[in-house]
């Protein structure tokens, strides 16, 4: 008995010991909880004050996609823009009309009123710019200003951010349409063969500014050091045999332009140049092949890379880290667009000849 005893007095304070680690587990738990929260809160606090200075492309392109836009209802589009939406985005001030457009309100096709639509994505849309110096507004201003009076031009924008051809189809195809334009300007972009992008579950990149810097900084240094393809290997991919983004592009492209055809729509297609290198371009085959496929569509094609070449790419861009065309560009573009429409259906653009050869 006495040795039971004795047992049971040096058990004692091993249980009594266990006992209290198990009493304070769980303060520790919460301890570190708490610790790693405010850590978090302390690099998003920083994220948001040190780091943002407005004019990163990444933060806020994320910023356009979280407070402008939304899913939409249709499957094909993909997003689109929150009707009566605004924010500032690169130091630019961004509004929404009601129907989802970065446009003036849109009303009934006035009388004497060739209506231009523009279809496309951030470089229609008018990333980094001013409303007033977006491709469309550009392009108004130039017909108008062109005109002898007897026909007025309205440019209607509905460029979003993140479209590819498929989705600047379906768009055009449910929805577009219905505000009645006399032409279609489908403006292309290389990036436009991407594959429609789809939100499948919410996570710390809708929330956090210091996911999404850290996430563009191991971007970076994975293709500068760990050897991810650079940005001339990714769009060249894009275009290689078996690609969906391309084929699908492709077929959304053939379906618009017989969409048109049946309505009496006129349709051209326009090329955009990626803006780093003019001089020698380095996707002269990825032009080649959408211009090919306008021609065996029998739609006019404009490529816009002869009317900017003559400049510095850097003075195109909106930002030095920012390679979206400015105003200049949106300038020269605009009145070679212009001139191609002038050329293709001198029936709705015969008082805008003195556009014709603004620019090579």
């Amino acid at each position: 008995m006495n040795t039971n005893a004795s047992r049971a007095v040096q058990m004692e304070p091993n249980s009594g010991r266990k006992s209290s680690i198990l009493r304070r587990a769980p303060l520790a738990v919460l301890a570190t909880a708490f610790s790693l929260a405010l850590f978090g809160l302390m690099i998003e606090g920083m994220a948001r004050t040190v780091f943002d200075n407005g004019m990163d492309f990444d933060l806020e392109m994320w910023k356009y996609a979280r407070d402008l836009k939304r899913v939409s209802a249709e499957p094909a589009i993909g997003h689109e823009h929150i009707p009566n939406a605004s924010g500032v985005f690169m130091g630019v001030p961004v509004s929404i009309n009601s129907i989802g457009l970065r446009n003036r309100e849109v009303g009934p096709v006035a009388d004497g009123t060739t209506r231009v639509m523009m279809l496309g994505d951030s470089l229609t849309f008018g990333w980094g710019v001013k409303e007033e110096d977006t491709p469309s507004r550009l392009l108004e201003t130039v017909l108008n200003g062109a005109s002898a009076g007897a026909r007025s031009y309205e440019v209607i924008n509905t460029g979003v951010g993140n479209y590819n051809t498929q989705m600047e189809v379906a768009y055009f195809m449910t929805k577009g349409f219905e505000l009645k334009p006399d032409v279609v300007v489908l403006n292309y972009f290389i990036n436009d063969a991407e594959s429609t992008p789809r939100r499948h579950q919410v996570g710390w990149g809708e929330y956090s500014q210091a996911y999404v810097i850290l996430a563009s900084a191991v971007d970076k240094v994975s293709r500068i050091f760990l050897g991810r393809a650079d940005w001339k290997a990714y769009y060249r991919g894009l275009y290689e045999d078996g690609q969906p983004g391309w084929a699908e592009g492709q077929e959304a492209i053939k379906r618009l332009a017989g969409f048109c055809r049946e309505r009496g729509i006129k349709l051209v297609v326009v090329n955009y140049p990626e803006l780093h290198e003019l001089k020698n371009y380095p996707f002269p085959e990825v032009t080649g092949a959408v211009e090919k496929l306008a021609q065996d569509e029998g739609v006019p094609f404009l490529d816009l890379r002869p009317s900017v070449e003559d400049l510095v790419p850097e003075t195109l861009w909106v930002s030095p880290s920012d390679a979206h065309p400015n105003r200049i560009a949106n300038e020269r573009f605009a009145a070679a667009i212009a001139g191609t429409l002038e050329r293709s259906f001198p029936a709705l653009f015969a008082e805008t000849g003195s556009v014709a050869n603004v620019h090579p």
